[in-house]
């Protein structure tokens, strides 16, 4: 007989072929999130879960005794309680790789939509306050050539490194667990301390993923070291980051101007201090968000939802889990 899966997602049709030809699948077809209650009912049978991102705990692994894999379409895991998974004996996967030139093209409108105040002046052509001789108010910062500080070194940041290095000439700083020598010589990236990757960089870029380490790492305290004509940019989990101590730097100057596609609370609630401010720019946590990319996660889910029901390591395993 074929396990039984649940998926709580829709996903494209050759992705469901591909999950009904070696599973028997149950899946949520409703437009709003699947009830708390409903997912643990249909959960009671399942072996296998597909998930976009939603919440694994003890309440709900104790609803699904069968659960061998929970498979996760995306990168980041936090949404994982990967103690209580280990005590149920269920195991954790997700979708890196596949969509790291898509964040860090994402990266990049977020530099540039920032430092050149894309949204803000689109609006002001919009409302008719163009007009002849109004240049200055136009003025915005330069990419080119200018010095990025990333923070997190992974596939991600080298993408974004590449793209910096040798499509805008920039220098490149970085701040990692770990030194990465190849990165330091294919892009002449420069290994600094947080503090002086902050005071040293014209463009921070958060790309951490989200641990008990990088909780709210920048605060206030680092968002004064920074340069006040500094940009900071978000693509890694709202949580990395104070958001009240951003808002505040960006209020009193503190630094020039963000970008951001993630956020504490989300999607944003409509009385949000950040969308009064206009020298930041609000992305709805859209860094994989191409039909091509989504599509690519969605199929390396399954395929690694199969591979683990079929008893072989699936092509990624969430690191906590490996053998």
């Amino acid at each position: 007989m074929k396990p039984t899966i649940f998926v709580d997602l829709d996903l494209p049709k050759a992705v469901l072929n591909y999950l009904a030809e070696h599973c028997s699948v149950d899946a949520w077809t409703e437009e709003d999130t699947v009830p708390r209650e409903e997912l643990h009912t249909r959960l009671a049978p399942a072996e296998g879960y597909l998930t976009g991102g939603r919440r694994i705990d003890e309440s709900l692994l104790e609803a699904a005794p069968n659960l061998k894999v929970v498979s996760s379409v995306s990168v980041g895991y936090n949404h994982f309680d990967i103690d209580a998974m280990k005590r149920h004996d269920v195991t954790g996967t997700h979708t890196p790789e596949v969509l790291d030139e898509t964040v860090a093209d994402l990266v990049f409108a977020l530099m540039l939509g920032s430092a050149r105040r894309v949204a803000e002046l689109d609006q002001y052509v919009r409302d008719g306050r163009w007009k002849r001789g109004d240049d200055g108010v136009l003025f915005g910062l330069d990419v080119h050539h200018a010095t990025v500080g990333i923070i997190g070194m992974g596939r991600i940041g080298e993408a974004v490194a590449r793209r910096a290095a040798h499509g805008f000439g920039m220098k490149v700083n970085y701040h990692n667990r770990s030194r990465k020598p190849e990165a330091e010589a294919k892009y002449g990236a420069s290994y600094m301390e947080l503090d002086e990757l902050l005071a040293a960089s014209d463009f921070v870029v958060m790309l951490t993923p989200l641990t008990n380490e990088t909780k709210s790492l920048i605060g206030r305290r680092e968002f004064r070291l920074m340069k006040s004509s500094a940009i900071f940019i978000n693509a890694s989990r709202g949580a990395t980051v104070d958001e009240p101590a951003l808002i505040e730097a960006l209020q009193d100057g503190t630094i020039h101007a963000a970008g951001l596609d993630v956020f504490q609370q989300e999607p944003l609630p409509a009385d949000h201090p950040l969308l009064t401010l206009p020298n930041v720019l609000l992305l709805p946590h859209i860094g994989s968000a191409t039909e091509k990319t989504r599509d690519a996660m969605a199929m390396l889910a399954a395929r690694n939802l199969v591979a683990v029901l079929q008893g072989e390591e699936p092509p990624h395993r969430v690191p906590e889990f490996k053998v």
